[in-house]
């Protein structure tokens, strides 16, 4: 595929696989793991954070579908990190399922389609969907660059 959103299509998987690389064969408590003091983050909380974000801006910015935000936990999804099997499979089943409604979209969509302007946040700002998958590739190059550190302070893990 060529093109602009083949480009963003690129970019987004690329980063996705990142932040599962950066996460894998970790234990629960690993993932949990606050390593970089005085900050809060932790991987699983990364995880945590990236559904609500696809969530966001794919499923109800794009998609436009109302409802509650994934993991409002008043810290955008980073807080109340349990270090358990069953925490993780739930966080990493939320993330999955948010990525495949993003896909979903995605594949309805052409080069066409990024001009287009789209709006949110309860009426309140708008853009064109270029605007916001550019968005999503920064969300996820800030935060893959966050998991890298992380991942080095729990286990001296560093690179892709």
């Amino acid at each position: 595929m060529t093109g602009e959103l083949a480009n963003y299509r690129e970019y987004l998987t690329q980063y996705r696989e990142t932040l599962e690389r950066k996460c894998a064969g970790l234990s629960p408590a690993q993932l949990a793991t606050r390593s970089v003091p005085p900050s809060a983050l932790s991987l699983l909380g990364m995880v945590r954070h990236m559904a609500r974000v696809e969530h966001f801006w794919f499923e109800r910015a794009l998609v436009e579908v109302d409802g509650e935000r994934i993991h409002d936990d008043g810290d955008a999804g980073f807080a109340d990190v349990e270090p358990t099997e069953e925490a993780v499979a739930a966080a990493w089943a939320s993330w999955r399922e948010q990525v495949a409604v993003a896909d979903a979209w995605l594949d309805q969509q052409t080069d066409a389609d990024m001009g287009r302007v789209v709006t949110y946040r309860n009426g309140t700002e708008s853009g064109p969907v270029r605007d916001i998958l550019v968005h999503m590739v920064e969300e996820y190059a800030r935060h893959c660059g966050h998991a890298d550190l992380l991942r080095e302070c729990i286990d001296g893990t560093t690179g892709e």
